[in-house]
């Protein structure tokens, strides 16, 4: 069952947020220039990172904590003692983007207008914690945002209001991710004023319609030179920034970014090099892949020229082989 109540939401709501990514902030942050009242923010507790090891605040906190609020980081949102002190804080309405947590029945039964999350694709497409990066592996045209009533399940809460989004044809997932974000207050402060004015149709999901956005698996980094250009550029740029694609030059691993078809070829070999310069060029299965920047195993990333200024990469080599130069000499 939905969480969201048939009534439209009251016009000055208390609201609870829940956020954890640099994803979130931007909504975190429209709420508040909007003048809504927030007395309470929610994100994951300190997670260690870096070679210290030392707890690190998520995006969210340091946000809120900016702007003077409130800042809870239950281990669970679940716990009994958290479903308590968020009844205290007698919320209208919780807005949820990217927290990290399932939601179950007790806590999404808490405020009294119900619970939204803010998704980033078109919905039922792309349920799941990688959406961004599956439409850009995908090579789709278009993605978006979707204001959704939160329930049990993951991401099937009936649609409330979605904004469609352009996918550029060189996009990286990286660059899709900061656009959305920064489109996520905007189409958040508009949804919610809307509510204010209406309760809104309340679509159910199109379940035949639904596909499912997995975490990026380790395996699905390492390129197969075989497969054709378009779907290999795709794998880079869905890929970028993190965690990168990854292809070997006899037995070094590179990351390669800023991937985009570069035409057809006759007698391909694919991972053979065929530019080396301001760009990478490599033949694949059908076509081939071009690239802008490199990142060698413990170096930083930069563009291709300064790469070879260190590291001779010479027309020829190939990638993703044991042998590192084409049999033939020449490409």
């Amino acid at each position: 069952m939905s969480a969201c109540s048939l009534d439209t939401l009251p016009a000055a709501p208390r609201v609870v947020f829940m956020g954890t990514p640099e994803f979130a902030v931007p909504s975190l942050l429209a709420l508040m220039d909007a003048g809504y009242e927030v007395p309470a923010v929610v994100t994951q507790p300190d997670r260690p990172k870096g070679r210290g090891r030392k707890p690190v605040p998520s995006p969210v906190k340091r946000a809120a904590e900016e702007r003077g609020r409130d800042v809870l980081q239950p281990e669970s949102v679940n716990e009994p003692v958290f479903v308590r002190d968020l009844g205290l804080l007698e919320p209208d309405l919780v807005v949820v983007v990217a927290f990290g947590q399932i939601l179950r029945a007790p806590i999404l039964s808490v405020p009294r207008w119900g619970t939204v999350n803010i998704h980033a694709s078109l919905l039922p497409r792309h349920r799941g914690p990688a959406p961004i990066q599956w439409a850009v592996l995908n090579d789709e045209t278009r993605t978006g945002l979707t204001l959704m009533c939160m329930d049990e399940g993951l991401d099937t809460g009936p649609v409330l209001f979605q904004q469609e989004v352009e996918i550029a044809g060189d996009e990286t997932a990286g660059r899709l991710h900061d656009r959305l974000a920064g489109l996520s207050g905007g189409f958040l402060v508009r949804s919610l004023e809307a509510l204010t004015r209406s309760p809104g149709d309340r679509t159910p999901q199109d379940e035949d319609r639904a596909t499912y956005a997995p975490k990026i698996d380790p395996a699905m980094t390492r390129i197969d030179w075989e497969r054709p250009a378009d779907k290999l550029s795709a794998q880079i740029r869905a890929l970028d920034p993190a965690p990168g694609a990854r292809t070997l030059l006899g037995d070094r691993s590179l990351k390669l970014f800023g991937a985009s078809p570069a035409g057809a070829c006759g007698d391909s070999r694919p991972g053979r090099v065929v530019e080396a310069g301001d760009r990478l060029v490599v033949e694949a299965g059908d076509g081939r892949v071009a690239v802008r920047e490199i990142q060698a195993a413990g170096r930083r990333r930069m563009p291709v020229r300064a790469f070879l200024r260190g590291f001779p990469l010479e027309v020829g080599s190939r990638l993703g082989v044991e042998s590192t130069r084409d049999q033939t000499g020449s490409p």
